[in-house]
């Protein structure tokens, strides 16, 4: 299979879809990698890492999509990607479509297959290869957060974990999975106290048997979110529902409870983000104002990271890739319902229940679909 990665062109992306052990992994086992000049140097990958594997350098874009029967990206293709796509081309990223209309029915149109990362899931749980970002994202937060505080940025000039005599910030983290999980012990090492709220009573005890000297528990009903922001100095949005727009957990009225320069950091953000008053921002232009509070709310917060990130990427979805390329997307698929779990679109057709839900699109199940 020719396997194509182009340059990420969303503002301030520096990962890049393949890394050179992948691509040299993908060679290794008779397919072609084809690789747009320059698409791993924000990573520190440079054209000549790639051409030592035997990778080929192209220098456009629009060659490694008219040419590759695979696209391995990093985030959801842009307007001016998805036009390039084609029925019968393989699309494997990150793609986020609940909260994304218009990238939705540009896929269907296009007849793209396309396998999102944050939908394949696990035999033993979970999200394989959302796993690795939400871990970066979430351990990114609070770093992000304490800056947002700091009173030169509109926050309320709070130090994260104060200083003898001086209490520390209060830091809520509402949801408990691998993105609160990392986020909570982050803030708790930096001296803060923090609160992580879930809805989950099993991870909740987990949690609690794990790190009860490092943080609190809580059940994250609404009462207790309400009775929590107008003490918290930072609240670390990090809820998931697979798939599907994140709910709104904090509206723009109850930010009149909270202190002036209190800082939200949505880490929910792909998803549509988990505050009312949230919307994306970039890595250059990271934070705004409502009501006196300050959002973070930047969608791709692991690129910030983009060396470790890439790397920490790659590991996850070199498998999966290599048995796309291997078997055929349909006959991978077939033999992985894990790895079907990610199919999102095929041929005009949606097949992702939570996106069609949020969209309001006719779905038809992905086994029906690689039986055909």
């Amino acid at each position: 299979m020719l396997i194509g990665c182009p340059k990420e062109i969303k503002p301030q992306e520096y990962r890049v879809g393949l890394t050179p052990a992948a691509a040299n992994e993908a060679i290794a086992h008779g397919h072609s990698v084809l690789i747009e000049t320059g698409a791993g140097a924000g990573a520190g990958f440079e054209d000549d890492d790639y051409r030592a594997i035997d990778a080929e350098i192209v220098e456009t874009a629009e060659e490694v999509f008219e040419r590759a029967e695979m696209i391995v990206k990093v985030k959801e293709p842009q307007a001016v990607e998805r036009k390039r796509l084609r029925a019968g081309q393989i699309l494997f990223t990150y793609l986020h479509l609940a909260p994304d209309p218009d990238q939705t029915h540009d896929l269907l149109n296009s007849g793209v297959t396309a396998i999102a990362y944050e939908t394949v899931t696990a035999p033993t749980g979970g999200l394989p290869l959302l796993a690795p970002m939400s871990e970066v994202a979430g351990k990114l937060a609070p770093q992000m957060g304490a800056w947002a505080l700091q009173k030169a940025n509109g926050g309320r000039g709070v130090l994260l974990g104060g200083v003898p005599g001086v209490a520390p910030a209060r830091v809520l983290v509402i949801g408990g999975g691998v993105v609160g999980t990392q986020a909570a012990r982050v803030a708790a090492g930096m001296g803060a106290e923090v609160t992580v709220l879930d809805r989950s009573l099993p991870r909740l005890r987990e949690l609690d048997d794990l790190f009860r000297a490092e943080f609190r528990t809580g059940y994250a009903s609404a009462e207790a979110v309400a009775e929590a922001l107008p003490t918290a100095d930072m609240v670390i949005g990090a809820v998931l529902v697979p798939g599907a727009a994140a709910p709104k957990l904090v509206s723009r009225a109850q930010l009149t409870s909270m202190q002036h320069g209190a800082v939200l950091v949505d880490v929910a953000i792909d998803q549509g983000g988990c505050f009312e008053t949230s919307h994306a921002t970039t890595h250059k232009d990271p934070i705004y104002d409502v009501d006196a509070i300050i959002h973070y709310c930047v969608a791709n917060m692991p690129g910030a990271v983009a060396r470790t990130s890439t790397r920490a990427l790659g590991n996850a979805t070199m498998p999966f890739m290599l048995d796309i390329a291997d078997k055929g997307w349909r006959q991978a698929c077939i033999d992985d319902p894990h790895l079907r779990a990610g199919l999102n679109t095929h041929e005009g057709k949606l097949t992702n229940y939570e996106v069609g839900k949020a969209l309001g699109i006719d779905v038809t199940s992905p086994s029906l679909i690689v039986k055909n």
